[in-house]
């Protein structure tokens, strides 16, 4: 049946009454004896395995998208097709499905970045017909060696094709991966007749328009309504994060079952499980960072209601089914209406009512808004000397492009995937090489797609201040055509203001932990690789020893205080630093575990804000009687440190910016002693550890860094 370009011949396909029947009893098979398929799920999964017609289904969260290919794959199976393969993004979801599947009697298998000890067993039992669903990341997509080996014997048979969370695809869309856009070339590889089917919850009519043309030309676009009757959202205004954390604490335990808070950054998920774990709420963390056999343990947790919550970042999102989960709490809110519609979607899949509601930060909310706006879309001028640094034959590193190209790894290892699935560079062994492909920089897709981020955001603020019904908002930012009013939401119901009487000693509390935390600032160990000089390690007898900060940006402690001296500072105007914050900062001192005190005082030479520095040099000296001495001075200016994306550019930046004012160095009875190097705030950590350089060369003792905020 097979040939060596793939034409073979069509495997029987279902009839759309057999689809029917089937559909139904499988149906009942994964959902309960009383269960019975949607109109759109007996749509879907006709036109994909009866029809061959290419598909994509746009439904909500909780409709039942895996059961129309689960059915589908048992369907094709049964009739001898090959296996499903299912292109996701989510670990999670890959996890369920495994287990899911099995209702169906069909054996569901991963490839994917948690499993490579189980690599070659699966592709063996692939290669012997004996997986049913093989669910792969699109990462695996550009791994040349996965196409040749498993694709090879894919494309030995029929097989059918999913897309999860199709909204992917589309850069139009608030989660693109650039690894999608390589269903492109899938796609183009695949007789016409393939069994395909796309599906997402999150897509408004551009990213819908979007993906079906990638799909090809004749997709079928299914769309259902995208209301959820148990949702019952609400908005809560409050003051600040000692306030929200209060009212978390109150209100929390009174709610039944479980569910997650959400939170934008890692260290506030971790900081707000930290504070609801003292106050006797049974929570956890689970951030970007947590590892992926700590993921699986929480999800576990939280679905036999063992915890109350997760506190989670985006990291728990798409994937995730709890079908009791009862509340979804944002502590916080994410820079789009999709996405907040996505999230908010983990509540209420399978019970009557869920709360669902947000707790609004409107400056923290912004600037982390700003920085998702500014890391998202490269500029022109960086595709551009991207493509410059590259060769057509000799290969180029990453690491080396460092060098010359202003952008950090993540961002630029994201923009090399893009580039390559447009056809501008090739991946081979040792890097990138540029193709003779014409590409030119999109200039007005992106002028488009800032102006769509923009009016995203200020979608997210109208969100806030809504007085009509809050999922109607999200349906039509969604481009639900059969949006209206739920009924359920406090606008709907006039009930805008909730009990904010909180008790003063629980608001206390929140403010000494979100003022009080001493964030750690880990020295560097190593200069960055392609260096001509510094390069290699870093001697122990010249690096920083760790370091503390006062605060985090957005940490809703003391940063807004920060900020107000930051904009001070800037504009030149005078400064008056608070006494509060100077005894909290000597509060952080004085619980730092340091072998010896500091003998003397350093302030960074700082081009932006050198009296608002010289001005805390002199306030914390005064209070712990420890002298200053202004060791460092600046001899060149350069570009701004802040404006430099990389390791490398960061050191290149400063180094040779300062050396040692001799006449303004510490005297020897205090020079060899522990020295506190001040400095306003720290992002890469290479400004402190080039001072330190300088000032253990000339004999300085421990060199102990201490900042009011890290980036």
């Amino acid at each position: 049946m097979t040939t060596n370009n793939g034409n073979f011949d069509q495997p029987p396909r279902p009839t759309r009454v057999e689809v029917d029947t089937e559909l139904r009893r499988h149906t009942q098979q994964l959902a309960g004896p009383e269960a019975e398929p949607r109109p759109e799920q007996i749509e879907a999964v006709s036109a994909v395995v009866a029809d061959g017609r290419r598909t994509l289904l746009v439904a909500r969260t909780g409709f039942g998208k895996s059961a129309v290919y689960f059915s589908a794959t048992r369907m094709l199976r049964d009739r001898g097709w090959g296996p499903t393969v299912v292109v996701s993004p989510l670990l999670a979801l890959m996890r369920d499905q495994v287990a899911s599947a099995a209702a169906l009697g069909l054996r569901a298998e991963t490839i994917n970045s948690s499993n490579l000890e189980a690599w070659a067993s699966v592709e063996e039992a692939i290669n012997l017909n004996e997986v049913d669903l093989l669910l792969i990341s699109p990462e695996r997509l550009a791994n040349a060696g996965f196409r040749q080996r498993v694709f090879a014997m894919l494309l030995a048979q029929p097989f059918a094709l999913v897309c999860d969370e199709a909204h992917c695809i589309s850069d139009w869309g608030h989660d693109f991966r650039p690894d999608y856009l390589r269903l492109r070339q899938l796609l183009a590889d695949l007789p016409p007749w393939t069994p395909v089917l796309a599906t997402t919850a999150t897509a408004n009519q551009r990213v819908t328009d979007d993906v079906a043309s990638q799909l090809g030309s004749g997709t079928l676009v299914l769309r259902t309504s995208l209301d959820r009757e148990s949702l019952h959202l609400s908005s809560v205004d409050l003051e600040n994060d000692a306030q929200r954390l209060a009212w978390l604490a109150r209100e929390m335990p009174q709610w039944s079952g479980s569910g997650i808070v959400y939170c934008l950054t890692q260290n506030q998920a971790e900081q707000t499980a930290q504070w609801l774990l003292e106050r006797g709420v049974k929570v956890a963390a689970y951030t970007g960072a947590t590892e992926n056999e700590r993921r699986q343990y929480l999800e576990d947790s939280l679905r036999r209601n063992e915890l109350k919550a997760l506190v989670a970042t985006s990291a728990l999102g798409m994937g995730f089914d709890k079908g009791d989960m009862a509340f979804c709490v944002h502590l916080g809110l994410p820079p789009t209406p999709v996405a907040y519609y996505q999230q908010i979607g983990r509540a209420g899949r399978a019970i009557d009512t869920a709360q669902v509601i947000a707790l609004p930060r409107p400056a923290e909310d912004a600037a982390v808004w700003r920085w998702f706006d500014q890391v998202s879309l490269p500029p022109e001028e960086l595709c551009q000397s991207v493509l410059a640094q590259l060769d057509s034959t000799l290969p180029v590193s990453i690491a080396s492009l460092e060098t010359s190209v202003n952008l950090g790894r993540s961002r630029l290892g994201t923009l090399l995937k893009i580039l390559e699935v447009e056809g501008a560079v090739r991946q081979i062994k040792g890097g990138y090489i540029v193709c003779e492909s014409g590409w030119e920089y999109n200039r007005e897709k992106a002028a488009r797609l800032r102006a769509l981020r923009r009016d995203e955001s200020e979608q997210m603020v109208a969100f806030r201040q809504l007085k009509s019904c809050r999922l109607r908002f999200l349906r039509e930012a969604l481009d639900d055509p059969d949006a209206d009013d739920c009924r359920r939401c406090d606008c709907c119901r006039g009930s805008h203001q909730p009990n904010h009487e909180l008790d003063e000693t629980l608001v206390a509390a929140a403010q000494v932990l979100l003022q009080g935390g001493d964030v750690l600032i880990e020295p560097r160990r190593q200069w960055p690789t392609g260096l001509g000089e510094p390069r290699g390690k870093i001697s122990p007898e010249l690096r920083a020893e760790p370091g503390r900060s006062l605060a985090r940006r957005g940490d809703g402690g003391w940063d807004s205080i920060i900020e107000q001296l930051f904009a001070q500072a800037d504009q030149n105007e005078s400064l008056e630093i608070p006494d509060d914050l100077v005894r909290s900062f000597a509060g952080v001192l004085k619980r730092w575990d340091w072998p010896a005190r500091p003998r003397w005082i350093c302030p960074v030479p700082s081009r932006r804000r050198p009296g608002l520095l010289a001005a805390l040099a002199d306030s914390v000296g005064e209070l712990g009687k420890i002298p200053v001495y202004h060791s460092l001075r600046r001899i060149d200016e350069g570009g701004w440190q802040a404006d430099q994306s990389n390791s490398a550019h960061q050191v290149g930046n400063i180094w040779g910016r300062f050396d040692v004012d001799q006449s303004n160095m510490a005297p020897a009875e205090h020079l060899s002693g522990p020295v506190l190097l001040l400095d306003d705030e720290v992002s890469s950590r290479w400004t402190l550890t080039v001072c330190s350089v300088l000032l253990r060369s000339q004999g300085a003792g421990p060199v102990l860094p201490a900042v009011l905020r890290t980036l």
